[in-house]
């Protein structure tokens, strides 16, 4: 199976001599992150201090007593649009601390999020993440502050939080330090353009269902060109638009 050799280089050689990675997202609604980033992998990214993720409220940039952040939209469309003066306020706010290697809008119509784009945004080192809500933001947003629009699927959802979410994971996942193997993410569905082929763990016959011989054989020349096998047939089978015609 091929990896992307810059990232295999990047995973072993170059992240390690890096500075903690920092993601701040901007959001409506804080609350909804609170869960998915104090358990399981993103927390222990954060403990190592590999990580640093900072959820930011918009509404401390609203405008007025009422912090107003939304406002009809102009051509008499139905739905509320995230104003651009509290958006470029804490956009900027953000950028004159530190210098971002991205600015991403999480939303429908961006570029379809895929593990090649995950590999490619964690060898970065700060990212915003901005989260879409209600109708959508300001389009002059998007034209001046935005340098990335990332979809993480053909559907709408009721905010860019879960998005930031699964974006979040995706990347800090692939942070060497993060995972117990170092390099255990190389071998993951869609790094080398195939899904995963099957896995099977101990013990080697329950209730009648075996593991391959050939996964008992100790022989990893043989394993491995099992697993190729089986990857190229999975993919056939699940996902036929990941392989070249000729396959």
């Amino acid at each position: 199976m091929k990896v992307s050799a810059f990232y295999r280089f990047f995973v072993i050689f170059l992240h390690p001599i890096l500075t903690t990675m920092r993601i701040d997202i901007i959001t409506v609604l804080p609350e909804l992150l609170g869960s998915p980033f104090g358990y399981s992998i993103v927390q222990r990214a954060q403990k190592k201090g590999l990580a640093e993720v900072i959820v930011h409220d918009l509404r401390q940039f609203g405008k007025g007593n009422y912090r107003q952040i939304d406002d009809y939209g102009f051509g008499g469309d139905a739905g509320m649009i995230l104003m651009v003066e509290p958006l470029y306020n804490i956009i900027t706010s953000l950028q004159r601390e530190r210098t971002y290697d991205e600015v991403i809008f999480l939303t429908p119509d961006g570029e379809l999020f895929s593990q090649h784009l995950a590999n490619r945004l964690s060898c970065l080192q700060n990212l915003i993440l901005l989260c879409g809500h209600y109708k959508g933001i300001d389009h002059r947003i998007r034209e001046h502050l935005i340098t990335k629009e990332i979809s993480i699927g053909d559907y709408v959802l009721s905010g860019g939080e879960l998005a930031a979410a699964v974006l979040t994971d995706a990347i800090v996942r692939l942070l060497p330090g993060v995972l117990s193997d170092e390099t255990s993410a190389l071998s993951d569905s869609f790094q080398d353009g195939l899904l995963a082929p099957p896995i099977y763990s101990r013990p080697a016959e329950f209730n009648g269902w075996q593991v391959p011989q050939v996964l008992l054989s100790g022989n990893p020349k043989i394993i491995k060109a099992w697993q190729e096998e089986q990857a190229i047939e999975r993919t056939k089978r699940l996902r036929p638009h990941l392989l070249p015609p000729d396959q």
